[in-house]
């Protein structure tokens, strides 16, 4: 689920079109002139045809489903439906976000239900107390049975990503998040950690959590590969059916009691699965795949009685799954079997072709039965719906069929006799939100789950009256050890403090030493005042979450080893050296590996870092505490390019196999026969750069064009298309519409832009040669400046005038022109941060086309060149 980000006010002397374009970016648009869309998808009329020819029941079970068939339960769900007005209808289908809605809202309109986005809280303050939660929880759910304006008195359901712990509570208990879990490979242990986060919920009056994510990870570049469990399905089914248990209660004792929460079993369907590893991209797995890869979570959720489903950013062969009828009705609902009702992902409905986040009929009729809008439009939303309910454009037995499904789980709960969020057992028993029975949990999480990579000369376990030297980023770093998801969305902007009750590796390691009698520093830097035994390094990935954890290739710290030269650093001076990797997906660290005595990888471990300490230590008589017990649950790639290396490949080629962990006792001798000779620092193939198109015929996935007039801006939805200032247009040069005409008029100063929903990682495009390739007619003299730019996620642009250039190309006359990309990148341009590839700006009046948009590696000697300017 995908948060909006908040207005900010862009500095690094930005151009007021590069701010705009920006803002544009970041979702926060002054004024949207026509309706958004991001899909890049297959035509309807041919997606249509291709489900015909399907048939569910030659690939998908029947699922055997407990809590169905209930009369009494279905008698109520019908009496209350029958008692509704249309109107009551659709606000029971409308989810949104705390921000933008008020108390009085839910009076007015009685939503079913709303949510808080990740790094969403009451009164927009991070550090809200339980109270505070339960305080708004307790006005919402009054709100929505107060029927003096709505008629209503259906209780509504908060709903909130509790992904890794109850995760955006200062204070919560913090597990793993779930490639370690995976690693861990313990259902049962799943189902503790599920149920210990129900708790914390419930303490804060919640009802609804979206999890578990049993996403199948095909593609490490994936900046969501640590919300899988694993690339194997068998992990993921088990880990779902667990999961769910622990957060809803067993089918037949305990089901969704006052300890429990609904659960929501996400992401329908093949997220993992996608083109590049691109966040919300393509999935174009054959049917047979798409169940046996990426549908086993439901499989094992929905058999143990998931209640809700959550709907896909992804698309598969070209059709988004919001508006996959074939997937979300015919195989889901009516093959399978569910009878809960499933719900959109952030504004998912608005990516469907021909729909707006505001408008989008035809999300209900592929069968989404719950809108998340968690913007300002889910009022336009909520009166577009009742008008195309009135006109027939919706069947009312679809909207009937959605608003049942939402009273069924409603029902299932007990909401219409349970007390109210305040007064519910568990409510405001703060001393359950991070207790030592939960943390407890978490801890033996922990220590499941680390994966022993390498043990030269049986360094591990550490005796703990040597002297210890602590250092790296993430040495003292809860913020960093816990990732994305944490109390913000993608995990920045969090320091120490923000974890009452928590600890860090390094306080872990400090508490195994000195109590056994040894020293321990702790350096930043790898500064040293009394030469150390051993040195402990704690680096790895910053926190990340969805789209900004997206890359192009698994090079750790590509173009900048900082944490490398640390590590050789420290073996120059004679110390052994113990590295503790955090990352939320395998990387390529060979040269990493080469500079560690020991190697351990521990993922992202949450907030009990102490819990690692009695792993890596023995006791002050060289005893073990622990053993390593984690085994690889994704394969660990053998070179940069290696982004796809999944256990079932055809040509399986990994440095470390899926299932591989040292235990102590086998450490010497497999340590020795993979270590006997340094691994390879270097990939032929990590030279071979494709050619990169982000426009050709039309734009390529995740690219989409935004116009950009004065303060106005607007997505490209349609083949004609003017905002203020300027005007893009399709025609054809080659083939049917291959080529876009830009039209300024001079008002104001404008552009047309590719951008992605986030900022994408174009560093294999950072050698000297490579060029941006623009194919383009002048069609009127050029007068003025005429910008190409290319800009970072916030604060880092670029711009150049190629006018000069533009003015000696023939008019009417197609001609490549060709810019270095380092022309760009020695103005301050971050190439790990792409968010708008090219961006082309004018004041003045101009016509000009273009054909084709690319990156190369390397130009070509036939394309008018644009000389860097100096300085």
């Amino acid at each position: 689920m995908m948060p909006s980000l908040p207005h900010r006010f862009l500095a690094g002397g930005l151009t007021p079109v590069a701010a705009a374009l920006l803002l544009a970016l970041t979702g926060c648009q002054p004024k949207s002139a026509t309706p958004e869309t991001t899909s890049i998808a297959v035509p309807a009329t041919a997606a249509k045809e291709a489900a015909a020819t399907r048939d569910p029941a030659a690939i998908w079970p029947k699922l055997a489903i407990p809590r169905q068939g209930n009369a009494e339960e279905e008698a109520k769900v019908a009496k209350l439906l029958a008692a509704m007005t249309l109107e009551q209808k659709i606000a029971q289908m409308v989810q949104p976000e705390i921000r933008d809605i008020t108390v009085e809202d839910m009076r007015k309109y009685g939503f079913g239900s709303y949510l808080n986005g990740g790094g969403s809280f009451p009164a927009g303050n991070k550090h809200a107390t339980p109270a505070d939660w339960i305080k708004l929880a307790e006005a919402m759910y009054q709100a929505s049975i107060d029927a003096s304006q709505d008629g209503s008195t259906i209780p509504t359901i908060w709903g909130t990503d509790a992904v890794h712990g109850h995760n955006n509570v200062i204070g919560a208990t913090l597990f793993p998040h779930n490639i370690g879990l995976g690693a861990a490979n313990n259902p049962e242990l799943i189902e503790q950690i599920a149920k210990a986060t129900a708790r914390e919920v419930m303490v804060t009056g919640i009802d609804w959590v979206f999890a578990p994510t049993v996403a199948v990870v095909r593609d490490d570049r994936w900046g969501r590969t640590y919300e899988g469990y694993s690339e194997d399905p068998e992990i993921v089914r088990n880990y779902a059916a667990s999961i769910v248990k622990g957060l809803q209660g067993a089918p037949d004792a305990d089901f969704l009691g006052n300890e429990r929460v609904i659960s929501t079993v996400k992401h329908f369907l093949g997220d993992g699965g996608t083109e590049g590893g691109i966040d919300q991209g393509d999935n174009i797995s054959t049917e047979q795949q798409l169940f046996d890869i990426h549908a086993q979570g439901y499989v094992g959720g929905l058999q143990a009685g998931a209640q809700t489903v959550m709907a896909s950013f992804n698309s598969w062969h070209g059709e988004k799954i919001h508006g996959s009828k074939y997937l979300l009705t015919d195989v889901l609902k009516t093959r399978m079997g569910f009878d809960g009702l499933v719900v959109g992902d952030w504004n998912g409905h608005g990516q469907i072709k021909g729909c707006s986040n505001d408008n989008c009929a035809a999300a209900a009729n592929a069968g989404l039965d719950v809108y998340m809008v968690p913007t300002p439009a889910w009022k336009p939303l909520y009166e577009n719906l009742v008008a195309q309910a009135k006109s027939g454009e919706i069947p009312q037995s679809r909207i009937d069929d959605a608003v049942t499904r939402i009273l069924r789980v409603k029902v299932r709960a007990g909401l219409f006799e349970k007390p109210s969020p305040a007064q519910r057992p568990l409510s405001g028993k703060t001393d359950i939100i991070g207790s030592a029975e939960h943390r407890a949990v978490a801890a033996a999480a922990v220590q499941q789950s680390l994966v022993l990579l390498k043990n030269q000369q049986a360094l591990l376990p550490l005796n703990p009256t040597q002297k210890i030297l602590v250092t790296g980023q993430g040495a003292d770093n809860i913020g960093m050890q816990s990732g994305g998801w944490t109390i913000t969305w993608q995990g920045t902007g969090n320091n120490n403090t923000d974890f009452p009750g928590g600890s860090s590796i390094y306080a872990g390691i400090k508490t195994q030493v000195e109590t056994a009698g040894g020293q321990v520093q702790l350096s930043n830097d790898g500064s040293y005042q009394q030469k150390p035994d051993v040195a402990i390094v704690v680096f790895g990935e910053q926190p990340y979450a969805e789209g900004n954890g997206d890359i192009d290739n698994v090079e750790y710290q590509r173009g900048n080893k900082t944490d490398l030269a640390l590590l050789k650093k420290l073996q120059a001076d004679g110390i052994k050296v113990v590295s503790l990797f955090i990352s939320g997906r395998p990387l390529w660290v060979n040269a990493e590996l080469n500079a560690s005595n020991a190697f351990v990888a521990i993922w992202l471990p949450g907030s009990e870092g102490h819990a690692i300490a009695p792993v890596l230590f023995s006791d002050k008589d060289s005893k073990v505490q622990q053993d390593f017990r984690g085994k690889l649950s994704f394969s660990w790639p053998n070179g940069p390019d290696q982004t796809k290396v999944n256990q079932a490949d055809a040509d399986y080629q990994p440095l470390f196999a899926y299932g591989y962990g040292l235990r102590y006792a086998d450490a010497p001798e497999q340590a020795a026969s993979l270590f006997r000779a340094p691994l390879t620092e270097t990939s032929t193939s990590h030279t071979s750069v494709s050619a990169l198109p982000l426009f050709e015929r039309d734009i390529k996935a995740p690219w989409q064009f935004v116009l950009q007039s004065a303060e106005q801006s607007a997505s490209v939805s349609s083949n004609q298309q003017t905002l203020g200032s300027v005007k893009l247009q399709s025609f054809d040069r080659k083939v049917q519409e291959d080529a876009r005409l830009i039209s300024f008029d001079g008002s104001a100063k404008a552009s047309v832009a590719l951008r992605s929903n986030f900022p994408r990682d174009l560093r294999a495009f950072g050698n000297k040669e490579a060029v941006l390739s623009l194919m383009l007619k002048v069609d009127s003299p050029v007068t003025a400046p005429v910008e190409l730019s290319m800009l970072c996620n916030e604060q880092c642009s670029a711009s150049l005038d190629v006018s000069p250039q533009l003015q000696q190309f023939t008019a009417g006359v197609w001609t490549e022109l060709q810019v270095d990309v380092s022309c760009f990148t020695s103005k301050g341009v971050d190439l790990a941060q792409i968010a708008v590839p090219l961006a082309i700006s004018s004041s003045s009046k101009l016509q000009l086309s273009f054909a084709e948009l690319k990156l190369l590696p390397q130009g070509t000697a036939d394309a008018v060149k644009l000389q860097c300017p100096q300085g």
